[in-house]
């Protein structure tokens, strides 16, 4: 049996059909945009949406412990209305707390949820104008497709023949015609993540929480259910919230990104700021490869910045902003941005080679689009360099083989300790 979830749509007791609200009125259709592939009505707003300049979703100062456990550490953030954001980070940073209280299934120690200016703390989460879905999906396993889509519908008192046309419009939506009398054991992975997501829609929230919902997935099919939920959101206009632990899912679909670590929420960025320039060095080794070098702040000199490092002698870097008395520093340079080559670049290149490194291949990946390699300096340090594969017939590098490793000081980002 599926796991089930108290006070949720999935998991709460059947009731008696009688409407416990009044049942909703039919819309007039919609006119739909002219597509080669038929969509069904979308979903109306839920409710009034906020003013431009005032968030749809505002969190301030919330904090959860449990015991002596600070689960949440006083996160502070908005979240606009339309947005797809992630809340990214390793297991037990906080990530899913925060998504629980969010959807109501736990309740904030301190701070405040506002959601369209209203504070949603008091409020059960089935009144909420938020629902949630689940890791595990949490489908009832005896009842079809279309019964699961349907049940917070009913739940809600909705009249038979707008549940029909409501289902119908969600069926179309994730691409599930012809399967509504099926039971989950008789759909796979995938169908079975749309069924979830459509029930999960079926009441149009304004705000759609998702918690690792790819995670049961193989890679081919997470990578295209990725796609197919980024053109849902875009379709919906709704703002979707989504937790990961992926860095790769969440530079794919998020617009924005949370950084959490240790309850805290540690930077807010799109996925090119993050990548491009990490608040820190936890959020630089935990987002994507990087190559990290210690080393002393010394001299600038015609706007580079000499920094000496054990490991690489001294690397020239693009002048950075550097706190008043810092002298001590990290050096980080993502492996795309490093290039092999078995001399130093020529100055007519028209790339002025400020930083080679040489050493030693030692070890040669290749992976399609592009190939990696770990260079071992003479300093013993690893450096690895990530080149794409540009043309079929590679004349690529080999393990043993003795190479530079260089790259410019714009390549170059330096982070304080």
């Amino acid at each position: 049996m599926t796991e089930e979830h108290p006070n949720s749509e999935a998991a709460e007791p059947a009731r008696s059909e009688s409407p416990a609200v009044e049942p909703a009125k039919p819309e007039a259709s919609p006119v739909e945009p002219p597509k080669p592939e038929p969509l069904a009505a979308l979903p109306a707003k839920a409710e009034p949406q906020p003013e431009p300049d005032m968030p749809l979703l505002r969190i301030e100062g919330v904090a959860k412990k449990f015991g002596n456990f600070r689960a949440v550490d006083h996160v502070t953030l908005d979240i606009r209305v339309g947005e797809f954001f992630a809340l990214l980070g390793p297991s037990g940073c906080g990530k899913t707390t925060l998504l629980r209280m969010l959807a109501g299934f736990e309740t904030p120690d301190e701070g405040r949820i506002l959601l369209n200016g209203r504070d949603i703390a008091p409020v059960l989460p089935h009144e909420r104008p938020v629902n949630m879905m689940f890791q595990n999906y949490a489908l009832f396993p005896h009842l079809s497709v279309r019964d699961n889509i349907a049940f917070g519908l009913k739940r809600a008192g909705m009249a038979k023949a707008d549940i029909n046309t409501r289902v119908a419009e969600l069926v179309a939506l994730v691409r599930l015609e012809g399967m509504e009398k099926r039971k989950p054991d008789q759909l796979s992975g995938g169908q079975r993540q749309r069924v979830a997501l459509a029930r999960s829609l079926a009441r149009r929230p304004q705000v759609l929480l998702l918690d690792e919902p790819l995670a049961a997935l193989d890679k081919k099919l997470r990578e295209s259910t990725q796609h197919e939920l980024m053109e849902l959101q875009r379709r919906l206009g709704m703002t979707f919230i989504i937790v990961t632990h992926d860095q790769e899912e969440a530079m794919t679909m998020a617009s924005r990104i949370g950084v959490m670590d240790a309850g805290r929420l540690d930077q807010v960025a799109t996925p090119r700021d993050l990548y491009e320039t990490p608040a820190s060095r936890w959020i630089a080794e935990f987002v994507g490869d990087i190559n990290l070098f210690e080393g002393q702040v010394g001299a600038t000199e015609n706007g580079r910045l000499a920094i000496a490092t054990r490991d690489a002698g001294t690397i020239h870097v693009a002048e950075p902003r550097i706190s008043p008395g810092k002298t001590i520093v990290s050096v980080a340079i993502r492996p795309e941005k490093v290039k092999l080559s078995r001399r130093p670049p020529a100055e007519g290149t028209g790339v002025r080679a400020f930083n080679c490194l040489e050493g030693v291949i030692t070890d040669v990946s290749y992976l399609g689009g592009l190939t990696t390699y770990k260079v071992k300096l003479d300093s013993g340090a690893i450096v690895r360099s990530s080149m794409a594969n540009t043309t079929r017939i590679l004349d690529a590098y080999t393990a043993s083989q003795r190479v530079v490793a260089w790259f410019t000081p714009d390549d170059c980002l330096v982070l304080e300790q």
